[in-house]
């Protein structure tokens, strides 16, 4: 007989501490799942709470919260007839654990701590969970009484185990795990384990996905199993989109795989049918993989009676196999123009806010962002016109329309004039090409547009300089004469200005346009400027979140390029946007004269193809300025070693005199893994000795000796 399995793995859109909202979500994933005969459901790590509750986790509400929800899901017999598998946190004797917790009719089967966990980069699991050390061991765990009072059931096994069913056997495993150097999986392989599965909380970063499917492949396809990978999609609460991608695998390929960025639905069940032979198959051809099958030591085991995941009623002779598939990778240019988006609509739809604004200065930044909030219109019109209602309802919401409105976007630009406005704050200094770039952009995009000039606000602060120190104090621009000092300071107040000019207009543009609610601020604010710190603390830089702000210089002028082909060539049709990535980024801050005009790369005195091997070898290379400059001595053989060590110390004197910058840097979609954000990701002081003294003395003893 073959042994057909229906199986399903899920994409859950939970947030932060929204237990009854994960509830309802994580109920209908089973019903989905049920209603396309799978016996067996995987969700995402942490769903009940949602991934990112940071120090909510200390919190003993929390642990509280999540039991209740695990009662309401036995009580509404969702769970009869299919094996659940769900996420959450546990307190189990005074320790807080990351947990698994899978569930059989009305019966707790297994509660699977986490055994290794996330504690790098964005993660701090241990800051508020332990890892699961006695695996050896499995525990009794005393049930709190609302589920004894539900089920009957006084305790419940905690630990490591395999799962025994009437015709296989399963274990999980949870995010982290999968990227282990000694998995967990390859224990439970060697162990007879036919189907494993992993319940993940793994974030968006450009050019991550084949990573984690490479991952996904290898654990089975050595070993023969499958494998079903379940992840959260969607913002959650924080700077990180997940971005779901949940899949199955047999033998090491892909038979079934969901959407990687979605807007159109919070709940996306992933089914495929596999089938179990295959996977015996697959074992007994590996004679090497037998010899170590047979030494494994053997790991705890729970039955579950008169249990079948296999489809026997018809021999499966009316179900087939799911095939292998092609694997779906978007390009990294696709990825900056989807996930920067959804990000951007579940922020928008959740806050409560009436739309975005954003600063639209006509140069390659704000026109990224401008951009990427275009795609997220095109992306919620094509989801109104598949019949996706809560996309509907939600656009509904934020476009200030009543709950029985009939309103319908009829296209992108449509919606755009709705929610999305933009400003050229312009001054005497600004030119005419990117006032008129920036108008042009707005109306392909659709955006309700302003076009302003500021010199008033900025005068009058000027004037208020003056009036305390005297006239003759006034200060002056370079070109004029005046100070490095003075040039600074009208540059930055300029800028400052355009800050709070910006959320003034926020605030008060829904009022104009007769609806309520405030608008939120968009930055344009691109990860190397941030490593660099070439931005003014406090001005447009500041704002409530940064769809841009982990995206290099060099990924967004290709982006400008993908976004400006027409909709038929997978483009985002803003064909203005050739213009803007022909011309030289300038912050427009200084006057334009026959003999000066104002230049980013020249002002930074770096270009940002080296800004960002700096931001790569500094982060991801976890150099110093020594063997920064030993690595890029090897790299860079047009430029001698002194210019190398020049261009070094000089990196280094800039990052660290302002690095107090990014204390203040705005919330930013995390897309780059050399990302110089401080308050999760990048954890380095804010206050240095600029001077580097020892470390600069190193490197000029190398430049000598080496030449």
């Amino acid at each position: 007989m073959t042994r057909l399995a229906v199986i399903a793995t899920c994409n859950l859109n939970q947030w932060a501490m929204d237990f009854q909202g994960n509830l309802n979500r994580i109920q209908q994933s089973i019903l989905e799942a049920k209603e396309k005969g799978a016996r067996y459901r995987v969700g995402p790590e942490l769903e009940v709470t949602g991934y990112g509750c940071e120090d909510h986790f200390l919190e003993p509400d929390t642990f509280q919260h999540s039991w209740e929800v695990i009662g309401e899901l036995i009580e509404s017999r969702v769970t009869e007839g299919i094996l659940v598998d769900v996420g959450l946190p546990i307190l189990h004797r005074g320790v807080s654990y990351n947990c698994r917790c899978l569930i059989y009719d009305r019966r707790i089967i297994l509660l699977r701590p986490k055994l290794f966990l996330a504690d790098d980069g964005n993660y701090r699991e241990s800051r508020w969970f332990r890892a699961w050390k006695r695996r050896s061991v499995l525990e009794q765990y005393k049930l709190p009484e609302d589920i004894v009072n539900i089920t009957g059931q006084r305790t419940c096994p905690f630990g490591e185990a395999i799962i025994e069913v009437e015709d296989t056997s399963l274990a999980v495993e949870t995010c982290e795990e999968l990227f282990t150097v000694d998995s967990p999986h390859v224990k439970y392989l060697l162990n007879g384990v036919e189907i494993l599965a992993n319940g993940s909380g793994s974030h968006h970063h450009l050019r991550k996905l084949d990573q984690r499917l490479n991952l996904i492949r290898g654990a089975t396809s050595k070993g023969g199993g499958v494998y079903l990978y379940a992840n959260q999609l969607g913002c959650d609460g924080g700077r990180l989109y997940f971005d779901g991608c949940a899949c199955i695998c047999v033998n090491g390929q892909i038979v079934a795989q969901g959407s990687q960025f979605c807007l159109e639905t919070e709940v996306e069940v992933v089914v495929g049918v596999v089938d179990l032979d295959e996977v015996t198959s697959h074992r007994v051809a590996v004679a090497s993989r037998g010899v170590q099958a047979a030494e494994m030591e053997d790991i705890s085991r729970i039955t579950i009676p008169g249990f079948y995941i296999c489809n026997s009623s018809d021999n499966g002779l009316n179900i087939v196999p799911s095939p292998p598939i092609q694997v779906r990778i978007h390009h990294p240019m696709e990825e900056i123009a989807l996930g920067p988006a959804c990000w951007l609509w579940d922020y928008l739809r959740r806050s409560g806010a009436a739309g975005f604004f954003l600063p639209l200065s006509g140069g390659a930044d704000s026109s990224s962002s401008a951009a990427i909030v275009g795609s997220m219109c095109q992306l919620l019109c094509r989801a109104v016109q598949k019949g996706y209602i809560r996309v509907l309802q939600d656009i509904r919401r934020v476009c200030g329309e009543s709950h029985d409105s009939q309103y319908v976007p009829t296209d992108a630009r449509e919606l755009a004039s709705r929610i999305f406005h933009t400003c050229f704050m312009g001054t005497k200094n600004s030119s005419k090409d990117t006032k008129e770039r920036s108008k042009v952009l707005a109306n392909d995009i659709g955006s309700y547009h302003l076009d302003i000039n500021v010199d008033i606000v900025v005068d009058a602060m000027v004037k208020l300089f003056c009036l305390v120190f005297g006239e003759d104090k006034m200060p002056r621009f370079r070109v004029y004469g005046g100070s490095e000092t003075e040039n600074l300071a009208l540059q930055n107040i300029q800028a400052r200005i355009r800050m709070v000019v910006s959320y003034f207009f926020a605030q008060m543009l829904p009022f104009i346009r007769g609806r309520k609610g405030t608008l939120l601020v968009l930055g344009s604010a691109n990860v190397d400027e941030g490593l660099r710190g070439y931005l003014t603390k406090y001005d447009c830089s500041s704002a409530d979140i940064n769809p841009i702000g982990g995206i290099s210089k060099v990924d967004l002028k290709t982006f400008l390029s993908f976004a400006a082909k027409p909709l038929e060539e997978n483009g985002l049709g803003y064909a203005s946007l050739k213009s803007i990535t022909e011309a030289p980024p300038t912050a427009e801050l200084e006057p334009i004269t026959a003999s000066y005009t104002q230049t980013d790369e020249a002002d930074m005195g770096m270009t940002y193809e080296e800004l960002t091997w700096y931001g790569r070898l500094r982060k991801l290379g976890r150099c110093g300025p020594v063997s920064m400059f030993l690595k890029l001595s090897q790299v860079w053989k047009h430029l001698s070693y002194a210019q190398i060590a020049d261009k070094v110390k000089f990196f280094f004197r800039m990052y660290s005199m302002n690095r107090h910058k990014m204390t203040t840097l705005t919330p930013s979609y995390h897309a780059e893994n050399y990302s110089p954000e401080d308050n999760r990701y990048d954890l380095r002081p804010f206050l240095y000795n600029s001077r580097w003294q020892w470390q600069f003395s190193k490197i000029d003893q190398l430049v000598t000796k080496l030449g």
